[in-house]
């Protein structure tokens, strides 16, 4: 892998990158996840936005909120791996890019995620702690952890 990557606000964003990412979380999160819900929230304008490339493919994706948009925490959402590249890494890749940067974006705090729970697991490896009881989002379950 040739992976590469760059971090850019809503309106740093060309035509050609958001349509790879909304493109990418449709595949995944809509048609493969079969769960027909609205992935555009109105958050994307207030956040910044990870896209991780091979070569010239996204390969992995985040966005990074700012404490407020969707928790009272800095958080990351929407933390993606293309079906092309799943099990080789670019996930944790792209976490641990995305926790980096809210750092250097937002500065140190906690930072909050909602988590599909069969994901659990992947995102306690990277310091992540559940938080609360289990709750259905879209018909998907996920739990709420938190980064201290």
């Amino acid at each position: 892998m040739n992976l590469s990557y760059t971090i850019k606000s809503f309106q740093e964003l060309s035509n050609e990158e958001l349509y790879a990412i909304l493109r990418l979380r449709a595949e995944v999160f809509i048609v493969e996840q079969n769960c027909p819900y609205l992935d555009l929230d109105n958050k994307d304008q207030k956040c910044y936005h990870l896209m991780v490339y091979d070569s010239q493919r996204l390969a992995g994706y985040c966005r990074l909120l700012p404490a407020g948009v969707s928790y009272e925490e800095i958080s990351i959402g929407r933390v993606i791996s293309a079906p092309s590249h799943r099990g080789t890494g670019v996930g944790k890749i792209v976490m641990e890019l995305g926790i980096r940067s809210c750092k250097e974006l937002f500065g140190v705090g906690p930072i909050r995620i909602g988590a599909q729970v069969y994901a659990k697991p992947f995102y306690e490896a990277l310091g992540f702690v559940a938080e609360g009881e289990e709750y259905l989002e879209d018909d998907i379950p996920h739990v709420e952890m938190l980064r201290p």
